[in-house]
């Protein structure tokens, strides 16, 4: 896999060379248990994956060197790079503005860019409405795109079912920046409709078995329709994509569910399913696939409680945060600054979305056990930090050079 040059502050002399060696001696990424560092007092569980992925690193070697190669310019984002709060503030204080909030709600209006503003497009892509607006404006959307790869290949595998007449199910949160582009990509050549979940699957199953009427659809779906569309024609054959940040679980959930509703509906046999439903292959990129496996892993261990560090705006760490709850205590921090002394953490509750102070979060025992994983858009650096603060709380432990000493 290709290596790509991103800032040395966000790499980790402690969780770098840990997760480079499990590549080294697991290539075929066969074992999924934990990292153990020992101290003693405390141990951690590390996930075997987590962090940068390749579609983050590339995103923000592509940035840095838009800032490098343009530094008497004016550099602008359409919106965050990475759903990770360190990285976007970093970019910003070297000069980099933000178009849009993440919502797409305009920031800077259009009409205040210049031909020779450099725009840089963010990893989740952007839709085709913008990258037509930018061209207008005399700016090359395309120089500086960081769309990660695995986004396109979601594009290219709707535009595939598409252009054979199936109406494309994307699998996402409307208003992420994603499903956004995702929706504006696949509605270019076929109806298209969003589903949130599976109870919304649930919801639009009864469009196409005809329980319920189309006046019923629109209010419904607003906003997460294609212009045009109609639930009595375009519901006859469909395939699913989605967001490659959701859970696989989920996705493969609402795919199977539609499809037996397809089979039952139609009365169809087994040689005539693609006639009605596409065969789409996954569409999850391999580092969502690959953290949920870890965390599926990870969970199989004993903890006393889980710490995720990552930016709470982040789809793939909610959903990590989402499976580490259903066992262990759960503690989703950005950095270590939200652990604020050894008896408070302020976190994030995803339910009530804001931060709460949770006090007395370590256990009063001899030796505490903390399992540590972080999203996709989450640095070494962030990871290493917030290892270093639990262990100034355990004045007793073994010295990190030691335990590095055995592992590495």
């Amino acid at each position: 896999m290709k290596t790509f040059q991103i800032p040395e502050f966000y790499r980790s002399r402690i969780i770098t060379p840990i997760k480079e060696l499990r590549r080294k001696n697991d290539k075929l990424k066969r074992d999924l248990s934990p990292t153990v560092l020992d101290f003693g007092s405390v141990k951690f569980l590390i996930a075997r994956h987590f962090g940068f992925c390749y579609g983050v690193e590339n995103a923000i070697e592509i940035a840095y060197r838009a800032i490098d190669e343009n530094p008497d310019k004016r550099i602008f984002l359409l919106s965050e790079m990475i759903h990770n709060p360190d990285v976007n503030r970093d970019l910003l204080e070297r000069g980099v503005r933000f178009l849009m909030e993440t919502t797409g709600r305009q920031i800077i209006p259009w009409e205040e860019l210049k031909s020779d503003d450099i725009v840089v497009v963010p990893a989740f892509g952007t839709t085709i409405e913008i990258q037509n607006r930018l061209q207008l404006l005399g700016i090359d959307a395309y120089k500086y795109d960081t769309t990660c790869p695995f986004v396109e290949k979601v594009w290219n595998r709707a535009a595939q079912i598409g252009q054979k007449n199936y109406t494309i199910v994307v699998h996402g949160k409307p208003l992420h920046e994603e499903t956004r582009a995702t929706f504006s990509h696949s509605k270019e050549d076929a109806p298209t409709v969003i589903v949130k979940n599976q109870k919304q699957a649930e919801r639009l199953a009864r469009y196409i078995t005809g329980e319920a009427n189309k006046e019923e659809f629109f209010e419904e779906f607003s906003g997460q329709y294609s212009v045009g569309f109609d639930p009595e024609q375009d519901l006859q054959r469909i395939g699913v994509v989605n967001q490659t940040t959701m859970l696989a679980s989920d996705t493969q959930g609402i795919a199977d569910y539609l499809k037996q509703v397809m089979i039952k509906h139609f009365d169809l046999a087994p040689h005539e399913v693609e006639s009605r439903f596409a065969n789409t292959r996954d569409t999850l990129c391999y580092a969502t696939n690959d953290n949920q496996d870890a965390t599926y892993a990870l969970l199989k261990e004993q903890a006393d409680f889980v710490l995720i560090a990552g930016g709470y705006n982040s789809s793939n760490t909610s959903h990590i945060v989402e499976l580490c709850e259903t066992k262990f205590p759960t503690y989703f921090i950005e950095s270590d600054n939200k652990i604020l002394d050894r008896n408070l953490i302020k976190h994030y509750d995803l339910h009530r979305k804001k931060e709460k102070v949770t006090e007395n979060f370590i256990p009063d025992k001899d030796s505490v056990t903390v399992m540590l994983t972080c999203g996709a858009s989450c640095p070494d650096a962030i990871i290493e930090g917030v290892l270093t603060r639990m262990l100034s709380f355990f004045p007793d432990a073994r010295s990190l050079d030691e335990v590095m000493g055995e592992v590495l």
